[in-house]
């Protein structure tokens, strides 16, 4: 039976969104690399699972009743840092509150969504890649130099969490899931 892709993120406003794309479409034009340009800019809460359609109701309503219980906050981005020798990321200064919500998630989907133990992202380090799969080990040492020493300061409200789902291409924002409202 055919399953669909999905993975669970924060995903930026369209501003910041674009600014993220354009240094991916950056590293695609200096580098070749362009594996990153397949998402559009966000910070994985759980990493790609599969699922048949008919459970995708399911998936949506422990979302969409998780986000209602969870509170905005802000989200700050400072500079780039890298998994080496094969990933370059923005730097997400806070880790706190996306942990915090990142184990309320994990809860939910073992408890509610019967995610496995193996499905279930464990090792987390909240980040936006830029640059990771297609980046050579090689490619990696020619471009992380300047992106060690590049400035980049952005930062925004965190106020919902989104679905993704791939359509056999590329990851598309597929549902939101808005936080409840101060």
């Amino acid at each position: 039976m055919y399953q669909n892709l999905y993975f669970i993120a924060i995903v930026p406003p369209d501003g910041l969104k674009e600014r993220v794309k354009s240094l991916k479409e950056e590293l695609k034009d200096k580098y070749g690399v362009k594996h990153a340009l397949k998402s559009p800019a966000h910070i994985t809460l759980q990493m790609p699972f599969k699922r048949v359609a008919a459970y995708e109701s399911r998936i949506v309503n422990a979302l969409e009743e998780f986000a209602g219980l969870q509170r905005p906050f802000p989200v700050i981005l400072s500079g780039f840092n890298c998994f080496s020798p094969r990933v370059i990321f923005v730097k997400v200064e806070d880790h706190a509150p996306i942990v915090e919500l990142h184990a309320g998630l994990r809860h939910i989907l073992t408890g509610k969504l019967n995610f496995t133990e193996k499905e279930i992202t464990h090792r987390f380090h909240p980040h936006m890649t830029i640059a990771t799969r297609d980046l050579t080990e090689a490619l990696f040492r020619e471009a992380w130099p300047e992106y060690e020493k590049r400035e980049l300061t952005a930062s925004f409200t965190a106020s919902s969490l989104c679905l993704l789902k791939h359509n056999g291409k590329c990851w598309e924002e597929y549902r939101e899931f808005g936080f409840i409202q101060k």
